[in-house]
């Protein structure tokens, strides 16, 4: 029997085996055993982990690791530690599962695609680091795997580097991020700097007696990181974007798993964020903001991908407002629940292009039921959790969301997150309807994908229906490691606010399957100003473009030709001048003329003796 320790190492290593055995291949032709070995290698991580959270989490036991020391210098010590928690151990589970089912899924995905082998170096590279993020005991080990998935996702987005929108993409996350990163990082050196340490459980039990303003300024700052990653208001732009990459990247990066490492961020600090409430409060009124911005985003867009990116941006804002509101399992069970169903759109969005040729355009496709009926049934599956119909796993998470901002008193934020529950309802059915149903718009000859990729599909699908089923377990499990401050509302009222969520969310479904039974709406539509406002995503990226990027660009041009090329440059050259033209005027001395070498020997001899008189005397 492995112990738990090994156990937590096979979990954290494997996905690092992985790909650096897909390293050895990345410059070689396709190897599909490549992709099978990955694989194989993300199932024994997971394997490893559904055995560390049985022995361990359901035993009420936190398992700790130390790798070895990093930084021993005076009363500076970190380490490489790791814990493995009820928080970390579901995270854990999160990552393994939709990673090995996306590995798998990737096999035909990128069956044809020349960089086959780098593909699998990159996306096991990804679930490593994000490891490392999730299982770290201490911050700067967190802010390590934090780096560790921004470069992965930068290298995944710009997979397909002959593409410049891919390229433009990749650097627009990447820069983003780092900007991000930056107020984190301040963060971290702030809690050092007040602490002394970067270890969690040192660090939260020391918060009682820490200057509030002090721990106020750190939430801020770390949270200004997690709204970089999880692609919140106003950093909310690369996350459309990067839809550029891969769909398997999509669906492992940008809907279950990156992402969502500013949510648990704030979760794993949630005795920080529990000191200051008027920042978790800020916290929760910015995801409801984006709860409805993205959603009103996805209403008009035309990119399959895109419109399930602002999804992502959207449930992203609900996990955020349960964080906020201090209900943080609540959070966690969102974070998780959405990870299942959103992958699995994701992969059913994958199926799709492959069969349309990697048309995104969802008002050309349509009628693809009959020759896709596995990927639609799938994606309506998905779609039916997304829009939160009981008894489907989305009920219960977004349910549990919006009943606490109803118990906590923030009636405002509930009428918005209940508004956000029908714009995603019908925006997740105008796409069903318009890519399954509408009349055929297309001349493509559309197939379905290999059965192991609709195999790979499949767990998340059963999960999808009845990961929700086990709520209270969750709860029960959670409560050990997290504040429950679960506010009780009468049976009645419960009842109430379910039959109204349900209402609401039919009701956007059946507005949706009735507007676009027939196929999109008139194009007079697109003519409204309402419309090209939310088509353009609010003009926010032609704004960033007009105030930072033009004039960045100028100023980097006017250093360019005014420092770069005038003064360093030649300053260097004029080095450069000054040694040829004085090796140009010393060549005389080497031209191998006795006659003159003589003269030159004695002409030193006499410099030589000349100084040495006026130094004597």
């Amino acid at each position: 029997m492995l112990s738990n320790i090994t156990l937590l190492y096979i979990a954290l290593f494997a996905p690092l085996v992985g790909s650096l055995f897909s390293m050895l291949f990345s410059s070689s032709k396709r190897h599909i055993f490549v992709g099978v070995i990955a694989s194989l290698l993300l199932l024994t991580s997971l394997g490893a982990t559904v055995l560390l959270f049985v022995n361990a989490t359901l035993n009420n036991e936190i398992v700790r690791a130390t790798l070895m020391d990093w930084i021993v210098v005076g009363h500076i010590n970190l380490a490489f530690g790791f814990v493995v928690d009820g928080v970390s151990a579901t995270m854990m589970l999160v990552v393994t599962l939709v990673s090995s089912m996306v590995h798998i899924y990737a096999i035909g995905y990128m069956l044809h695609d020349r960089s086959f082998n780098r593909f699998f170096t990159y996306l096991s590279a990804f679930v490593f680091s994000m490891l490392i993020l999730v299982m770290s005991d201490n911050f700067m080990g967190l802010f390590i795997g934090w780096e560790g998935v921004g470069l992965c996702s930068w290298m995944l987005i710009g997979f397909w580097y002959e593409k410049e929108s891919a390229n433009f993409a990749s650097n627009e996350a990447f820069i983003m991020n780092r900007i991000a990163d930056l107020g984190m990082l301040l963060g971290i050196f702030l809690l050092f700097w007040v602490f002394g340490t970067l270890r969690y459980e040192e660090i939260f039990d020391k918060m009682q007696n820490a200057d509030i303003t002090l721990l106020t300024i750190a939430g801020i700052l770390l949270f200004i990181g997690a709204m970089g990653k999880s692609a919140q208001f106003p950093l909310h732009t690369w996350l459309a974007d990067a839809m550029e990459g891969p769909t398997p990247v999509s669906a492992l990066i940008h809907a279950a798993t990156m992402v969502t490492a500013g949510v648990y961020l704030v979760i794993r600090a949630n005795p920080l964020y529990s000191q200051v409430p008027e920042l978790s409060f800020a916290i929760s009124c910015l995801g409801a903001f984006v709860a409805l911005f993205a959603a009103f985003m996805a209403l008009v867009n035309r990119d399959l991908k895109r419109i399930i990116a602002y999804s992502t941006l959207s449930q992203l804002g609900y996990m955020f407002v349960a964080a906020g509101l201090g209900a943080y399992w609540i959070a966690l069970f969102h974070l998780m629940t959405h990870a299942f169903f959103k992958s699995l759109l994701f992969l059913g969005a994958g199926n799709v292009m492959h069969a349309m040729h990697n048309k995104l355009d969802i008002l050309k496709m349509g009628a693809l039921y009959k020759p896709m009926k596995v990927t639609a049934i799938l994606m309506i599956l998905a779609s039916i959790a997304l829009a939160g119909i009981f008894p489907f796993a989305g009920f219960f998470s977004k349910d549990k969301i919006l009943e606490s901002a109803f118990a906590y008193g923030y009636y405002g934020i509930w009428v918005a997150l209940m508004l956000g529950a029908f714009l995603t309802a019908f925006y997740s059915f105008r796409l069903i309807m318009l890519v399954f149903f509408a009349p055929k718009n297309h001349e493509e000859h559309p197939h379905e994908a290999y059965s192991y990729m609709l195999g790979a599909m499949t767990p998340l699908a059963v999960l999808a229906v009845c990961a929700g089923w086990f709520e209270s377990d969750f709860h029960h499990l959670l409560a050990q490691f997290l504040p429950v401050n679960d506010q009780h509302l009468d049976a009645q009222i419960i009842s109430t606010l379910i039959a109204v969520t349900s209402a609401v969310a039919l009701s956007g479904i059946i507005i949706a399957l009735f507007i676009y039974r027939n196929g999109p709406l008139s194009k007079k539509w697109e003519e409204k100003f309402i419309y090209k406002l939310l088509f353009n995503q609010y003009y926010i990226p032609l704004l960033y473009e007009k105030i930072f990027m033009v004039p960045y660009k100028a100023i980097s041009h006017l250093l360019w030709k005014g420092v770069e090329l005038k003064i360093i440059d030649a300053s260097v050259d004029l080095v450069a001048r000054i040694l040829c033209k004085s090796g140009e005027g010393l060549r005389p001395i080497q031209s191998g003329n006795l006659s003159k070498s003589l003269r030159l020997m004695a002409f030193g001899l006499i410099a030589f003796l000349l100084f040495c008189l006026i130094f004597v005397i």
